[in-house]
Order: C-alpha cells, then sequence, then structure tokens
C-alpha cells in the first residue's frame, strides 16, 4: 500500500481530519464490510445528497473546494464533489484522487453559455478510486433531482465494471457531453493551475468583487452561495 500512500493522506481540502467529514464517511459506509460496497454507498450518497450548483466554482474562494465545506453546505459543483467522493473514500481507507478535463455539455442552455461566453467548461472533475487493482472514474456530478429537471439524462450510474461517466449521447441519441481535454490525475488540488485557467478562458467573470449574479434558467439551479 506504500504507493497508494498519497491517495490516502488528508490535506487542506481533502479534509478528513475533520470529525465532521470521517464521521460521515463512517456513516455512510456502515454495516458494508466489502470495498466495493462502500464506494457505491459513498458515489450514490455524494451524487445525489449534494446537490449540484454551478456558480460555486469560484476558484478565488478556496474554501469553496474544500470537502469539509462542501459537506457542511449540502451542494458544490464537479470539482468540490470530487474532492467530497475521493476524500470521503480516503477516509474509510480506499485510494482516491481526482481528474480534470476540460468538457462540453452539449445540453446546457444558451444562457449559461452567454454567461461564461464559451460553451467548453474548463477543468470539469471527476474521482478516481481504487478497486480491484484499478481505477475506477467516478462522476458523482448532477444529483437525480437537477439531471431530470435540466434533462442531462442518462444518470451517470455506478458500475463496478466501468467507469460512471458522462455518457456521450442523451436518451434520444443526442450529443451530450464530450470531453474535448485532458489534465491528468492529481491527489492534490492544482488551484493556482485551475485560477490561471479560468482567468485566461472566462475572462473578468469573477473580477466585480466574486459577486456573481444568478443566471434566469428555470431548469437547473444557479445561484451563488
Amino acid at each position: 500500500m506504500v504507493k497508494f500512500e498519497k491517495y490516502l493522506q488528508a490535506s487542506d481540502f481533502f479534509d478528513y481530519n475533520k470529525s465532521r467529514v470521517k464521521n460521515k464517511a463512517l456513516e455512510i459506509t456502515k454495516n458494508r464490510e466489502q470495498k466495493l460496497d462502500k464506494i457505491r454507498a459513498l458515489f450514490y450518497w455524494v451524487r445525489d445528497e449534494i446537490k449540484y450548483n454551478m456558480m460555486s466554482y469560484v476558484p478565488e474562494i478556496k474554501a469553496n473546494f474544500k470537502a469539509s465545506v462542501t459537506l457542511r453546505r449540502g451542494y458544490g459543483f464537479c470539482v468540490s464533489k470530487a474532492i467530497l467522493l475521493s476524500t470521503l473514500a480516503r477516509a474509510v481507507k480506499i485510494p482516491a484522487r481526482i481528474h480534470l478535463a476540460d468538457i462540453i455539455n452539449h445540453k446546457i442552455s444558451q444562457k449559461v453559455i452567454d454567461f461564461m461566453g464559451t460553451n467548453v467548461m474548463y477543468y470539469h472533475g471527476y474521482s478516481e478510486i481504487f478497486l480491484d487493482d484499478k481505477w475506477l472514474k467516478l462522476a458523482p456530478v448532477f444529483d437525480k433531482n437537477t439531471a431530470q429537471k435540466a434533462g442531462f439524462l442518462p444518470l451517470v450510474d455506478f458500475d463496478e465494471n466501468n467507469d460512471a461517466m458522462f455518457s456521450k449521447y442523451d436518451n434520444e441519441g443526442n450529443l451530450f457531453v464530450e470531453y474535448v481535454e485532458d489534465h491528468g490525475v492529481y491527489d492534490f488540488l492544482p488551484l493556482e493551475e485551475i485560477k490561471e485557467e479560468f482567468q485566461n478562458q472566462y475572462g473578468t467573470l469573477f473580477d466585480s468583487g466574486l459577486n456573481l449574479k444568478p443566471i434566469e434558467d428555470k431548469k437547473i439551479t444557479y445561484k451563488g452561495d
């Protein structure tokens, strides 16, 4: 297990050293002896109990990425939910990390595209958890209510034999999600790297005192903290 040591450590963002986080991991996995069952339980808990909120993805606010903060708030975005899932896994001694990539979600509204100034979601994040001698990719991003409300279907479901990732096509056969650039895997959060990319790609979006106006899109909740 020596080679996995860095994927088991608590840190500033993966902060299962906080009793709230450690206790939640133990609560979710209670009476589950098999690693597979623990991972499945953690995945569905983070997917559905932590509501999706795009507007909290503000790299300038460090707390937005901490597992303990996401747990307390009850909402998060792709990267913060991935960090939380990986942190809960580490808390029960399962190696976990995050993976970052740029994606295009073809189901988002024009209002969201106009807000971002692009249809590319830079530095999207998901978890990777080690199971049966391989890294399993898990994307617990959209909770069930958000996915159904916004038409982000099919839902990402846990599959012990395959990665639980966004489908390329939706239930009607239309393009759903494309992974356009891979940034690799991390045992830590490369926050400065994300900040720089957001500044390059999203310009001055976060420069007005970090007070972003909610996007008026009734399909999905995009609200600030």
